[in-house]
């Protein structure tokens, strides 16, 4: 699999980028496969969080016999210093681990968080605390929903993150908003040399009132060939690499898609955002 440089981390991480949030519900077999999977396929980067489920708590036997051979980040929702300090504690136990290469502020959505994390006495003093200490080497923000890309574009100008992580999909591309603030997101973080992980790459849909059919906060594309258009569309963005999904039945689509991934020019990802429309809304 192809590798990109992750910003001024200096980390050739693989562009699929395993979302471990697939470990939710998993047991120490299920885990154990996909670990080799990902392995098998040339993943060299593991996004976990405390907020996964189990996952942390299923992934850690295993950290320890491949810490060298991945780049493991983590994540906090905790918003004042002491509950992030804490939080990061915890979640080295579990995984086993004595530092993360890097840790984020987890599902910044919206302005009021981010100046309430990155605050005084906020999760980001703790995070910078643990950095000093060699718990972290790397301090990132993730989000998700419509408003990312604009809070992100405030969170740059407030803080030197290594790292960001918020949705790119040909659908929600398609959104003027959307793309304005993406293309805006998008040149500062290559101005500054900031790691950018791409998630919900194979969203269609919200789940809305329907049935979950897969084990995602959305609904995906389950068709091969349209969740290898999706993460074509994606990977050709200016990204270091892909969030896999979070559904352990559809990980090896998106593996092989990523092991395939071939760029698309600007007037083929125009023709699949053309399509989004027959898509319900991601908003």
């Amino acid at each position: 699999m192809q590798t990109r440089r992750f910003g001024r981390t200096e980390h050739e991480s693989s562009l699929a980028i395993f979302g471990a949030v697939a470990l939710a519900d998993a047991d120490p077999q299920q885990t154990e496969q996909a670990v080799q999977m990902i392995l098998d396929a040339g993943v060299n980067h593991i996004d976990i969080a405390p907020s996964y489920g189990e996952a942390e708590k299923a992934l850690g036997p295993f950290i320890p016999q491949i810490r060298q051979q991945v780049f493991l980040g983590c994540k906090t929702m905790e918003r004042t210093r002491q509950g992030a300090l804490d939080e990061l504690q915890r979640s080295l136990e579990r995984l086993q681990t004595d530092y993360f290469d890097l840790y984020q502020l987890h599902a910044v959505t919206s302005l009021d968080e981010l100046y309430a994390a990155a605050g005084k006495d906020g999760a980001l003093e703790g995070i910078m605390e643990a950095e000093a200490q060699g718990l972290v080497r790397n301090i990132g923000i993730s989000g998700h929903g419509a408003n990312a890309p604009m809070v992100f574009v405030e969170a740059l100008r407030r803080y030197e993150f290594d790292s960001i992580t918020f949705p790119i999909n040909f659908i929600q591309y398609a959104n003027e908003r959307y793309r304005m603030y993406t293309d805006r997101l998008l040149t500062i973080c290559k101005q500054r040399d900031v790691g950018v992980m791409a998630i919900k790459s194979t969203a269609r849909a919200p789940w809305g009132e329907r049935q979950k059919t897969f084990s995602t906060w959305y609904e995906p594309f389950n068709d091969p060939e349209m969740i290898q258009k999706a993460v074509n569309f994606t990977l050709s963005m200016p990204v270091t690499g892909i969030c896999t999904v979070g559904d352990l039945g559809l990980l090896p689509h998106v593996l092989k898609a990523c092991q395939n991934f071939a760029p698309m020019d600007s007037s083929q990802q125009q023709m699949l955002m053309f399509r989004a429309g027959d898509y319900e809304a991601l908003f």
